[in-house]
């Protein structure tokens, strides 16, 4: 059976393209990304190439995505591993679930160093319900 575009991105095979899970409470009409998006749990997500999953993004949610990263990135948090949700650092329920995340990864990088030089890393940015955002990274495979 072959992976989804969604599970090669995960695994760190998609370095050109970019994700973006949108919570299920933040699209509007979900049949309209039918064929595009996949179902996963609270929401969909889309595995798009680099420059249209950006487009894309901003077209969504309001927002350039390396504008939206740039903010986000000022304030750790914590994402889910699969980038379909994440703990506010504000606070928990509803008023703090994600609304939607943006995610790309990176190759190995041993010259780099850090986290880098231990494998692929997948950064991912998150918006929250209460208005919040935050960002995350980590070794894809690692825990």
């Amino acid at each position: 059976m072959s992976e989804t575009p969604y599970e090669q991105f995960l695994a760190g095979q998609r370095h050109d393209d970019i994700l973006v899970f949108l919570h299920e409470q933040s699209v509007g009409d979900p049949e309209a990304l039918a064929g595009v998006a996949e179902d996963v749990g609270p929401g969909v997500a889309l595995v798009l190439p680099g420059d249209r999953g950006s487009e894309v993004l901003g077209e969504v949610v309001g927002i350039d995505p390396m504008d939206f990263a740039g903010v986000a990135m000022d304030t750790d948090g914590d994402i889910r591993r699969d980038c379909t949700g994440g703990t506010c650092p504000e606070g928990t329920g509803d008023a703090h679930r994600v609304k939607f995340v943006f995610a790309f990864t990176e190759a190995q990088n041993e010259e780099v160093g850090g986290i880098y030089a231990e494998g692929d890393v997948l950064h991912a940015y998150a918006a929250c319900e209460c208005g919040q955002t935050y960002s995350d990274k980590w070794v894809i495979g690692e825990e």
